[in-house]
């Protein structure tokens, strides 16, 4: 079959600073673009400030339109056409005549809450919108996007003092609650925050110590602003494809791939090339025993998984070894618990394979990538 990859042919040193002196990947010990910083061969100006526009955008399972605006308009000169489907999964065709279909996908969502309670005093109780984490809310800051307008709020504990020693309990679902400075839930509701609100956190995108992006959402917004890299390449390089290349920003995977599942069924491509995030396992508190020994600035990872194929896994491994790029491997023996089982057990099973990006703290308002990941990937 006539698989093609878009990439670069890097030229590799021995060098260990970019030119403005700065260390990366000292792991590696390799600057991979030599002749300058990154930034002045492939991401510009404007690609930071729509990654940075990207991230910031409000993308919450179930309400993904407006993320997808953004990821369109930016995405739309690089390409021959888009469509969106019912629920906002948003595509961007080249060369849609080719009879050999890729598809190159991420999602777009971000994990959330919603209004599931107000108590007669104005208080509200939450439920998950995937797989928030009630153990980091108290004292964050949410923004609840009601009816109205977007409603200021706060996660609240009980102050240390009212505490008993010994017998707190710790936060949970059934006892974190949002304070909106409300006395009665009248009010509450006067303000257009309703049951069914959803409710994101405002955090918004930043650099720590010009190593890595710092973010709510990098799962899977990283790879969203990545794909639409290779757009761009491709027609700035004036690159001809033979294939189709269908390249997929799919929604609610934080809630079951189900969407994912329903562009495999209208796409049918021959090929899935699927990209989500995995674990960085040098924190500490994770047992590499048990999660697998995978970094933030070693570049991506490979999976071996049951829903990706054996061949194609090798393929994209040879390309890599071929090129000197390096990358990290990941095993286990159950779901990938990505869009990978979307694509590769739809209809007559599509041949897929999982690139992932290492990322730290996962589900939180301080996921981090590293960026020398998000650049050479």
């Amino acid at each position: 079959n006539p698989i093609v990859f878009v990439g670069l042919d890097l030229a590799y040193t021995e060098a260990s600073q970019y030119a403005d002196g700065v260390i990366r990947s000292p792991a590696l010990d390799v600057n991979p673009f030599a002749g300058g910083h990154f930034y002045d061969r492939i991401i510009t100006k404007k690609e930071i400030n729509f990654l940075e526009q990207l991230i910031n955008t409000h993308s919450p399972t179930w309400f993904e339109r407006t993320g997808q605006k953004t990821w369109l308009e930016y995405i739309t000169p690089y390409v021959d056409e888009t469509f969106v489907d019912t629920y906002w999964s948003a595509v961007a065709t080249i060369n849609p005549k080719g009879s050999y279909k890729v598809v190159l996908e991420a999602h777009c969502d971000e994990i959330s809450w919603f209004v599931n309670y107000i108590t007669e005093d104005g208080f509200i109780y939450v439920i998950r919108n995937g797989g928030s984490d009630h153990q980091i809310a108290p004292s964050k800051k949410v923004t609840i996007h009601g009816k109205k307008w977007p409603v200021t709020g706060l996660f609240w504990r009980p102050a240390i003092h009212t505490r008993r020693d010994g017998t707190e309990e710790p936060p949970k679902l059934e006892n974190i609650f949002i304070d909106i400075w409300c006395t009665s839930k009248k009010e509450v509701e006067a303000l257009g925050v309703v049951v069914g609100s959803v409710i994101t956190y405002p955090d918004e995108f930043m650099e720590l110590n010009n190593r890595y992006y710092v973010w709510r959402a990098l799962d899977n917004r990283a790879w969203g602003f990545m794909i639409a890299q290779v757009a761009r390449l491709v027609q700035e390089q004036a690159k001809k494809l033979d294939i189709c290349l269908h390249i997929v920003n799919s929604v609610q995977e934080e809630i079951g791939l189900r969407w994912a599942e329903m562009m495999a069924y209208r796409l049918h491509p021959d090929l899935a090339i699927i990209t989500d995030v995995c674990h960085d396992t040098s924190t500490p508190m994770i047992d590499k025993k048990k999660q697998g020994d995978t970094r933030c600035g070693l570049w991506p990872v490979l999976s071996v998984w049951p829903a990706v194929h054996n061949k194609l896994r090798d393929f994209v491994e040879d390309i890599a070894t071929k090129h000197k790029i390096p990358f990290q491997r990941l095993a286990s023996s159950r779901s990938t618990w990505t869009d990978t089982d979307a694509f590769a057990y739809t209809k007559e099973w599509i041949a897929s394979v999982l690139i992932s990006l290492p990322l730290r703290y996962m589900h939180t308002t301080v996921e981090m990538v590293h960026k020398d990941d998000v650049e050479n990937t």
